[in-house]
């Protein structure tokens, strides 16, 4: 990719809605070069393309932007995974991959795992609350969804932070240009990260506990042997699911507190009547989404948007530009978190919805309540906040904040 067209997929990458907002008053679809894909915005349309999983299939949804160099490759040759995952896995074998995942996550085990996260909640900030002022990110959001996810899944909390640590590396490698020693730099941190779950899918397999490792090790290998192929699937399920449930619920945390400050009407509303957190929590999902939308490859020949595509044609489904779609939400561009509810899009629908989106809102809504009832005077420290140029974990680099 040449560096002006970087630039500019970096650009709508940080601030996609007006993209989005074209995209949706064309006639039929578009393909900014950006996206290398058809944008797929309008909300009645996003629900189409979810609804109708085998003629848009799943296969290329995690799509890397960037291709490692030779000498990364060979560095990820010695890890574990690279199998197809619940998020790129189509039909059955999707449904397979799947049950185990929506077992471990089911309301009774989000609700047995959140006297922890309300724990986790109060000692983050307390570390920090006396400080004046904490650049949220790191302090707070880059950890709390680790550390939830790893308790659920079974993770050692000293093995946390490096499992964290080796999804954000993951992401960078595939995600984001880099220099040739930082890929081979970013490649051993994941390999590193690999070679810990591989550790936790042996271990679980030969001494089973109550957690979700222990059921995914299940779901793949039986009593017997556990063998290379099963070891390398069951990395790559894990290292897709720690994923997902670290860096998408960062991403939400960072991207509420954010427009909550910036809208300071809002943030003072909610501090005087908290009883509406569970609706600003819907608010902030649908006004900015952490998860902006997934690829999908058309199947066979399809009409979308009024728009022919011929098989293998590759479109984008915006998740977030459905949910600022004024035909499903009016007076979109507003964030209020007055307004009733509506079904948005922020953990997309269908067959592939997030089975983790209690869990999200849980960390969030545990979030709100904390920081609206220990620093009501929380406000932004630099206006400035720069987001981070992704379509997958939306939120800012960095989040300073002050009191």
């Amino acid at each position: 990719m040449d560096r002006e067209l970087l630039g500019r997929r970096d650009e709508l990458q940080r601030d996609p809605y007006p993209h989005y907002e074209r995209a949706r008053q064309a006639d039929g679809l578009t393909y900014p070069d950006e996206l290398d894909a058809w944008l797929v915005a309008r909300d009645a349309d996003v629900r189409e393309v979810l609804g109708r999983p085998e003629d848009f299939s799943s296969a290329n949804a995690l799509i890397p932007d960037v291709l490692p160099s030779p000498a990364a490759l060979a560095v990820l040759g010695g890890g574990f995974g690279g199998r197809p995952v619940v998020v790129t896995s189509d039909g059955a074998r999707h449904q397979e991959l799947r049950a185990p995942i929506v077992r471990g996550l089911s309301p009774a085990r989000v609700a047995a795992v959140l006297p922890y996260a309300a724990g986790r909640v109060a000692e983050l900030v307390e570390g920090f609350a006396e400080g004046g002022e904490v650049e949220l990110m790191s302090a707070y959001a880059g950890k709390l969804p680790g550390d939830v996810i790893g308790r659920i899944v079974g993770i050692d909390p000293e093995d946390v932070p490096g499992v964290v640590h080796g999804g954000h590396r993951a992401e960078e490698l595939l995600f984001r240009p880099l220099g040739e020693a930082e890929q081979v730099a970013a490649a051993e941190d994941v390999v590193a990260m690999q070679h810990t779950l591989d550790r936790y899918v042996r271990g679980r397999h030969a001494e089973p506990r109550e957690d979700l490792c222990t059921e995914l090790v299940g779901s793949v290998a039986g009593p017997g042997d556990l063998t290379l192929e099963h070891r390398h699937e069951l990395v790559a399920h894990l290292q897709n699911l720690l994923i997902a449930g670290h860096l998408t619920t960062t991403a939400l945390i960072g991207t509420t507190v954010l427009h909550l400050m910036r809208h300071r009407d809002q943030w003072e509303l909610l501090c005087a009547e908290p009883e509406r957190i569970p609706a600003a929590v819907e608010e902030a999902a649908r006004y900015d989404s952490a998860l902006q939308g997934f690829r999908r490859v058309t199947t066979g020949p399809v009409t979308v948007g009024g728009t022919e595509l011929p098989p293998g044609a590759t479109v984008f489904v915006a998740f977030g530009g459905a949910n600022r779609d004024a035909a499903r939400h009016p007076r979109p561009d507003e964030f209020d978190i007055t307004r009733a509810p509506g079904r948005h899009l922020a953990f997309g629908s269908g067959v592939h919805g997030c089975p983790g989106s209690q869990l999200a809102r849980e960390q969030l809504r545990l979030t709100l309540e904390e920081l609206t009832r220990r620093l009501p005077g929380l406000r932004l420290a630099d206006q400035s906040v720069e987001m981070r140029p992704t379509m997958i974990h939306r939120s800012p680099c960095r989040l300073r904040l002050t009191w």
